[in-house]
């Protein structure tokens, strides 16, 4: 229980008359004690910032494409029903007053339940449902949340329908109106926390977004939004949050801490730029960081200018950890100061769903389930991915095939009609399968989890030769001699799947002996060498196509065409019109792995 300055006092003042009344002798020096006064204690209050980020619709412990609860090796747990628990608890135990709920963008998509409710029962059509994670993250009570640049990939109508059904804001200092330059979106959330017998602490939230939307969204945002980089929109916004009193600043950045980008030079701005923030603009506290998709319970930065500790963290994705930031501070010289700040993170798999929010979403729930559980034909085998990465197989085949279908079906009777068409897939999934029997929309999404689109570019077979080779970067050069493990075959320099692309109608080998660079060989097309001059058509993704992954030559080629309906939603009509999914029909070999010449596999 906390003193009681003035009944301290009081006691201390008649214990002091009481000694001096009992012993004369004693009375000089009681009589001093009772006039000191006791030191005086400052006012300290103690914050706590909950966290979470790239949620990417994931309300429950649940694998839509498995039909099943979620597991991993790791043992982890996943859901925003497993972050409420543990938000209640943190709640408890430090006092719902004196806690904010944040999160750090990346929520309306990702899984068949967002897929769902941005296109089979759109919350953009009249009278139309509430977004599910709307009414989750309202429900639990989160303060503000950063747009993540996957909130635009449904475009900006269905963004603006979701931020209405939030009862919190959606920030980002640096989205703003291509035309103005003025914040198209609220750029902070300031919050007054009530201390007795002192000042509010002011906290103050400023949002930031990834730049790359500039690019990966292209054909949403351009024209109409433009997205500078965090650490300029940084200096310029945490000044004015301190001259307005702030007297804590805690940044939710949807950007990693790497330091780097995936989209090379297309874009001044750097992609993963959270630890440079921190560095480099002064009067920041604490970074919740994002869009990385990794574990990091503290990283301590220190600010160039003022040599002090920035204290960043990064939940895991898909509500599988909660960052909390601890925040002491102390009132003195009348002000409240940041004493210090400590991050750590709680883990999901600790606790049980909260029921309130399962009794709040199993209806909708229940609906996805029903909806990707629709079969749609049926496989003559079974199809997966297991290998995808190092041998070319049907499954991604089927992706390639899809995709040029499409495509020459939209340029006929155009003057690009007669030219070959080409097309690039990735293997985005180690563990989708297509069962042989009947093939459900499910099994066909777990293939394809990006809500991406198809566009056609103009590309020569030079440009395709440097795209090639920049894809075959993926490979870690494995000399002839030494053994090959494909657990450490992969990922060269931290790549991801997404960023390795199978190209289909052309032969060729992927030497991984030599140095990136020099690795595509024999590469032929209808049994030639392939001609530089040539001109093809890539069927290839609006990720890749507006730049994601800064493959050579694909952005800045000439687009023939492009469409509005994901690939995913082409393969589950591809597959429902042919009724059966047989390899005969799209299988083949396009590409090895080889050594010195001589195949690996």
């Amino acid at each position: 229980m906390p003193l009681n300055r003035r009944k301290f006092l009081k006691k201390s003042a008649a214990t002091g008359a009481g000694v001096a009344v009992a012993g004369a002798a004693a009375a000089p020096a009681q009589a001093a004690q009772a006039s000191a006064k006791p030191a005086k204690q400052p006012k300290r209050y103690a914050l706590t910032v909950m966290g979470t980020t790239d949620l990417h619709g994931h309300v429950f412990n649940w694998d839509y494409f498995k039909d099943a609860e979620y597991s991993d090796k790791a043992g982890n747990a996943m859901g925003l029903a497993r972050i409420s628990t543990l938000v209640n608890q943190v709640r408890e135990a430090k006092g719902r007053c004196n806690t904010l709920l944040l999160d750090a963008g990346d929520t309306i998509q990702g899984t068949p339940l967002t897929y769902y409710y941005a296109k089979v029962d759109p919350i953009t059509a009249k009278g139309g449902p509430v977004h599910p994670m709307a009414q989750a993250m309202n429900a639990i009570g989160y303060d503000a949340a950063a747009l993540g640049n996957h909130e635009f990939n449904y475009g900006i109508e269905t963004l603006r329908k979701f931020e209405d059904q939030l009862h919190f804001p959606l920030l980002g200092a640096n989205a703003v109106d291509a035309t103005t330059l003025k914040p198209a979106f609220p750029p902070y959330f300031m919050k007054k926390f009530h201390v007795p017998g002192a000042p509010p602490v002011k906290v103050a939230v400023l949002g930031l977004t990834n730049p790359g939307i500039a690019i990966w969204d292209k054909a949403y945002v351009q024209g109409k939004l433009a997205f500078p980089g965090l650490e300029e929109q940084a200096a310029k916004w945490v000044p004015k949050l301190k001259a307005m009193g702030a007297d804590v600043v805690v940044v939710s950045a949807h950007s990693g801490s790497s330091g780097t980008s995936s989209y090379g030079d297309q874009v001044p701005y750097v992609e993963n730029a959270a630890a440079n923030v921190a560095r480099q603009v002064p009067g920041i506290d604490a970074i919740l960081v994002g869009h990385a998709h990794v574990e990091i319970p503290e990283l301590k930065v220190t600010n160039e200018a003022t040599g002090k500790t920035v204290v960043l963290s990064e939940p895991l994705c898909y509500a599988e950890r909660l960052t909390l930031f601890d925040i002491e501070l102390v009132f003195g010289k009348g002000r409240w100061e940041v004493e210090s700040v400590s991050a750590s993170l709680l883990n999901s798999n600790t606790v049980a769903d909260d029921p309130r929010i399962t009794k709040l979403l199993s209806d909708e729930h229940a609906e996805v389930v029903a909806y990707v559980n629709q079969v749609v034909g049926s496989a003559t085998e079974t199809l997966t991915t297991v290998e995808a990465r190092y041998q070319d197989a049907p499954i991604i085949d089927l992706i390639t095939k899809v995709q040029e279908d499409v495509v020459k079906a939209a340029l006929a009777g155009t003057e690009y009609a007669a030219l070959p068409v080409i097309a690039q897939a990735s293997p985005f999934s180690r563990t989708s399968e297509i069962p042989a029997g009947d093939v459900t929309i499910r099994d066909l999404s777990s293939l394809y989890v990006y809500d991406n689109t198809l566009v056609a570019k103009l590309m020569t077979g030079a440009q395709i030769r440097s795209y090639l080779e920049y894809s075959a970067e993926y490979f870690v050069q494995t000399a002839a001699d030494a053994v090959v493990d494909v657990e450490k075959l992969t990922n060269a320099n931290s790549r991801p799947d997404y960023n390795y692309d199978y190209v289909s109608g052309l032969r060729y080998e992927i030497d991984i002996a030599q140095a990136a660079g020099s690795r595509i060989k024999n590469l032929t097309y209808d049994g030639a060498a392939l001609d530089d001059a040539q001109q093809f058509v890539l069927a290839v993704n609006n990720y890749r196509a507006n730049g994601g992954g800064a493959f050579p030559y694909v952005a800045s080629a000439k687009e023939l065409w492009s469409e509005s309906t994901e690939i995913r939603t082409r393969i589950a009509e591809w597959v429902t019109a042919k009724g059966v999914l047989d390899p005969k029909d799209f299988a083949s070999v396009d590409w090895r792995l080889t050594r010195n010449g001589t195949p690996v596999f």
